[in-house]
């Protein structure tokens, strides 16, 4: 036996009326009618009765498989399907009332004839109990559509409409599979912080690869427990959603794995958080084997939290008729294959750590001070390295354009030799799985003996990006080393604010580079420097002590003894001076 529900907003509606209703589910229109007459009045009637929107959805030989109550505004238009093929029309046409008379088909009703692929999508506008006018809207080649203009209820031309979803179905769904999927993801952007924060983030979503179609903004003290944002703004970002034709809804904070299902349940479009995105770009972005065994931990750190059953499959547990016996719940399965294979990423990570680690121990044997760039992302680091070093790494305007530590050796005017090392990018709200997955990379500031923070003069929040630099800076216990403060893009023209101390630099064009080698020169002298020694015969054994220390520059021998050229740090120097006595340094 058929089921006879009405489905949706039923709160105070007479049980008398709901029964008339459901009548519906026994009526039946002539295969060449569209909209009888008697349908549209009776519709009218109970809608306005009720003041509330009314959609039943009927197939093309006329019956009625659904009905449908909603607001005085809207209606929740379901995704009902006849045919299992997505691209091919539903095989039901959706037809609705609108109780403030308007027959006019909206830009969402129009969204759901696209996303639900209804035969057609029908407004019928009723007023005072009775109808007044009837728009209806076809779906044509490559999902266009086809809207004929509004006509009174009475005047519905129903056999040339029904002729059109004959035209359509011939015609919908059976281009090629190809040309449907090539555009980008359309994304609609959340956010409940401000504009320059979600701002930020349609940047990350653009190098996500996503199109972003609306961004909105709902300024918040407390975020929602079951639905961050409240049930009457969800309600409204569904229909803005499917206004959109949106593929995804990007929320600017992080979301609990409930937040995430009751969304996704209410908006009906993939729901992703800040976090989750951020992951998404580290993933495409990641080249080097370290890079995607870090990003990987992350994503399964991430997830790992957010795993919840996904109806009675994934989440019951043993117990009960059908489920005792040996063996584990699905979700515990998978809890369980994460957990064994972070373990395996994080042993994988352990030995590149150690590789990682001797490297180090060789640079400080050979004594190269390491100086390292930091900032905000896309704030140009490696195009700064590229022009300090002649490198040619990566530098795209794009956030997160590299994510491996890139070094590269590099002389002062002054012949003092150091490492320069590009770091990853900070951003706000860094995700705390990704500081940890990357801490061994992030580390290189940590460690560097000097710190050249690079800000970017063509933001409007260079100021409040510098202070999250400082913050993870402070987080990673990189507070100590002397530091360099730059403001690069100076040629973009733009009056940066002012930072004590600071360079303006371009190094896209290289005006400021100069200066900043001569300031960095200077640092690397007061810790890093060439010292010469000159040790008689008599001394010659502390030659084979000194030569470990440090890179020789020059070593010369003359009648009385050795000449030697070193580039020392300053706490060997004076630990060699106060050994041996300053007449131990060459005039």
């Amino acid at each position: 036996m058929r089921e006879e529900t009405i489905h949706g907003n039923i709160t105070g509606i007479r049980e008398s009326l709901l029964d008339k209703l459901r009548q519906l589910y026994q009526y039946q229109m002539d295969e060449d009618s569209f909209l009888p007459h008697d349908l549209a009045r009776f519709l009218a009637v109970v809608s306005s009765s009720i003041n509330r929107e009314i959609a039943i959805y009927a197939t093309r030989d006329g019956e009625i498989v659904e009905v449908c109550i909603g607001t005085d505004r809207d209606v929740e238009l379901r995704d009902y399907r006849l045919r299992r093929n997505p691209n091919r029309l539903s095989g039901v046409r959706c037809i609705h009332t609108h109780p403030n008379g308007d027959g006019r088909l909206s830009d969402v009703d129009l969204s759901a004839l696209r996303s639900f692929r209804y035969d057609a999508m029908c407004s019928l506008g009723v007023l005072n109990g009775e109808p007044t006018n009837v728009q209806s809207a076809f779906l044509t080649e490559r999902s266009n559509i086809l809207m004929d203009d509004p006509v009174r209820w009475y005047k519905v031309p129903d056999r040339g409409w029904m002729a059109q979803i004959e035209e359509s179905d011939r015609i919908v769904g059976r281009e090629s599979t190809e040309e449907g999927h090539d555009g980008p993801e359309r994304a609609v952007l959340m956010g409940i912080e401000s504009e320059e924060s979600l701002q930020e983030l349609a940047r990350l979503a653009a190098t996500a690869g996503a199109e972003v179609v609306g961004m909105f903004l709902q300024k918040r003290d407390k975020q929602d427990s079951a639905l961050f944002i409240g049930k009457g703004r969800a309600d409204e970002l569904s229909r803005q959603c499917q206004a959109l034709e949106a593929d995804v809804c990007i929320f600017d904070e992080e979301l609990s794995g409930i937040q995430v299902r009751n969304l996704e349940d209410m908006l009906r479009v993939k729901v992703v958080d800040r976090t989750t995105l951020i992951l998404d770009i580290f993933a495409q972005r990641a080249t080097s084997s370290e890079g995607k065994l870090q990003v990987e931990l992350a994503q399964l750190t991430y997830r790992s939290t957010r795993l919840i059953g996904q109806g009675v499959v994934l989440s019951r547990l043993a117990g009960g008729i059908g489920t005792r016996g040996p063996g584990e719940s699905q979700l515990e399965m998978n809890r369980r294959r994460i957990r064994e294979r972070m373990n395996d990423l994080r042993r994988r990570l352990d030995a590149v750590e150690k590789q990682r680690e001797l490297r180090r121990k060789s640079r400080e044997k050979s004594d190269i001070p390491v100086v390292a760039l930091v900032g905000y992302t896309n704030a140009g680091k490696s195009t700064l390295l590229n022009r300090l070093a002649g490198a040619d790494v990566l530098a795209e305007d794009k956030l997160f354009a590299t994510l491996d530590a890139v070094s590269r050796r590099v002389e002062t005017d002054e012949k003092t030799p150091y490492l320069l090392v590009d770091t990853v990018g900070f951003i706000r709200k860094l995700p705390h799985t990704l500081v940890s997955a990357f801490r061994s990379t992030l580390e290189e500031a940590a460690l560097a003996d000097v710190l050249v923070i690079v800000s970017d003069g063509a933001s409007d929040e260079m100021m409040l990006q510098h202070d999250t630099v400082e913050q993870v800076l402070k987080d990673l216990g990189a507070t100590e080393q002397p530091r360099l403060e730059v403001i690069n893009k100076c040629d973009c023209g733009k009056e940066s604010p002012l930072i004590p101390g600071a360079i303006h630099v371009s190094a896209k064009t290289g005006e400021g580079i100069d200066e900043l080698n001569r300031r960095l020169a200077a640092e690397l002298q007061k810790t890093h420097s060439p010292v010469t020694f000159f040790l008689p015969f008599a001394q010659y054994g502390a030659l084979a002590q000194i030569r470990p220390l440090g890179r020789v520059v020059n070593e010369e021998y003359t009648d009385e003894g050795v000449k030697l050229t070193i580039v020392l740090a300053s706490a060997d120097r004076d630990r060699i001076i106060s050994k041996y006595g300053s007449a131990i340094l060459a005039e």
